[in-house]
């Protein structure tokens, strides 16, 4: 299934909300968080001993980490910042949908939601307790960094959301004055 056209709205007027992209939004959320979840339970049984298992040599493997920062080991010390850091990305996420008239918008945000709450997940269940879980990553990416599907799902929105931005396209299906050119050449429908 591919996105539909957005809903443009006319200038100065306020796109309504559009059901099927909320519903879009939720779908996408939950199927990452129910993958980040099923793939980091595998990674806990599966690579419990720590050793690396190449994929494509050293390019890609995996190893089990349990990361009480964020990327790159950033914040170690501040779990329970990135904790709230999360759950308000989520919140904003929500707040945000409930203008969203894009079905690019809601698979960006979609992807954001999903992974914000696979790793919040982690910080509040798992040990050494809530607000202080460790998330576990175990994606291998030539030991430059090791990170899980909620991870992925992020950098993806994050990608999604810039070139989104670029073009023009707003959360609710309008176009940023200077975009109606990219959108007669088909750039972004």
């Amino acid at each position: 299934m591919t996105p539909s056209a957005p809903h443009a709205a006319p200038s100065g007027h306020r796109s309504p909300c559009r059901p099927e992209h909320v519903r879009l939004l939720w779908g996408l959320a939950a199927a990452v968080v129910l993958a980040d979840q099923a793939t980091k339970a595998w990674a806990v049984s599966a690579l419990s001993d720590g050793h690396r298992v190449p994929l494509l040599g050293d390019l890609l493997g995996l190893v089990l980490l349990r990361n009480p920062g964020a990327a790159f080991s950033f914040a170690t010390g501040q779990t329970w910042v990135l904790t709230l850091v999360a759950a308000l990305a989520a919140l904003v996420v929500l707040r945000a949908s409930r203008r969203l008239g894009s079905a690019w918008w809601a698979v960006a945000l979609g992807l954001v939601l999903g992974g914000a709450v696979g790793n919040l997940i982690d910080r509040l269940l798992r040990s050494p307790g809530a607000l202080r879980g460790h998330v576990v990553d175990f994606i291998d990416y030539g030991g430059v960094v090791v990170g899980n599907v909620a991870d992925i799902a992020i950098v993806v929105a994050a990608g999604a959301i810039m070139v989104l931005s670029l073009y023009g396209l707003g959360i609710d299906g309008s176009r940023a004055s200077g975009a109606e050119g990219r959108q007669e050449t088909g750039a972004v429908s």
